[in-house]
């Protein structure tokens, strides 16, 4: 079998972009060598790989089950790359961290700048995304590690290091923020702030409902910053973390609502690849977290 790094990177830019010119686009060459390179990895593994769809280009059956491991091999090749470099000491020592967007803003920060003054000879990258975006980069070795949620099995693995309470916030003049205890049914009245698809708090905030048998009004926004800034305009409630929240807690333009019911149980995981080696600037960072991360976190 005579499987090109090309033809893996023309492949897995189709899989992306959904384009032959796209992904051209994006790895700076033709379209006629995209084509040519996917056409002839199909015939090595003798099997389709995408199919035509009006336009555009959708990966087969099979192309989707394929797609993960060509992900492994150039991630592989490109972390023992930079593994090589860094012990001929060619390169400085690289690590890339991406986020979910709650830890990206609150966690991630204060962990890099006492990490950075403990290794001021690791150059640290950071990529803030939701939850299907750092998952998927974790997985294809985009990144070398991740703070994020429980992880989906499927090439993450990762362990809990901290707690992730959540609550329901809303306008600070909301009536049912004075009351003891709220009934799931009562709130499922006011519409309810969403974040976008993807986002693992929407996954858990849909999960949560559907469990209890509600179907609110929803209303999708893009950002924690705009479900707050709703929230705070008295447009609905939402589920979210405490530690996004608690800035506009502390100064009393938010408030909470006290539930009938129990809340989920959250975890802050750090997230690496499930295959291949672990490059020793990602097991220092690992241990630091485990370390120290709670301390560093609650006094940020």
């Amino acid at each position: 079998m005579a499987i090109t790094l090309t033809q893996l990177r023309s492949f897995l830019a189709v899989f992306r972009t959904g384009s032959v010119t796209a992904a051209a686009d994006e790895l700076v060459v033709t379209q006629p060598s995209v084509s040519a390179a996917v056409s002839a990895l199909s015939r090595e593994l003798e099997v389709d790989l995408t199919e035509p769809v009006g336009r555009s280009i959708r990966p087969t059956a099979g192309g989707e089950a394929f797609a993960p491991y060509a992900a492994d091999v150039i991630g592989l090749l490109d972390q023992g790359r930079r593994a090589a470099r860094e012990a001929a000491e060619t390169a400085a020592q690289e690590l890339r961290i991406a986020a979910v967007t709650t830890a990206g803003e609150h966690i991630v920060p204060p962990l890099m700048e006492a990490f950075l003054a403990l290794h001021p000879e690791i150059r640290l990258n950071l990529h803030v995304g939701n939850r299907q975006d750092v998952f998927e980069r974790v997985r294809s070795h985009r990144s070398d590690l991740a703070i994020g949620g429980r992880p989906p099995g499927e090439g993450v693995v990762g362990d809990p290091f901290l707690d992730n309470p959540v609550v329901i916030i809303t306008s600070a003049a909301d009536p049912l923020a004075a009351r003891r205890s709220v009934s799931i049914e009562e709130l499922a009245r006011r519409p309810w702030l969403m974040r976008e698809e993807g986002s693992g708090t929407r996954t858990m905030t849909e999960d949560f409902l559907a469990g209890h048998g509600v179907r609110p009004e929803l209303l999708t926004l893009g950002s924690n910053g705009a479900i707050k800034q709703s929230a705070r305009a008295g447009l609905g409630v939402a589920i979210q973390s405490r530690l996004a929240a608690q800035l506009e807690l502390d100064l009393g333009l938010l408030a909470t609502i006290d539930l009938a019911v129990s809340l989920p149980r959250r975890d802050w995981y750090l997230l690496r690849p499930e295959h291949g080696p672990v490059r020793p600037p990602v097991e220092q960072f690992l241990a630091f977290a485990r370390r120290e991360g709670r301390r560093i976190v609650e006094g940020a």
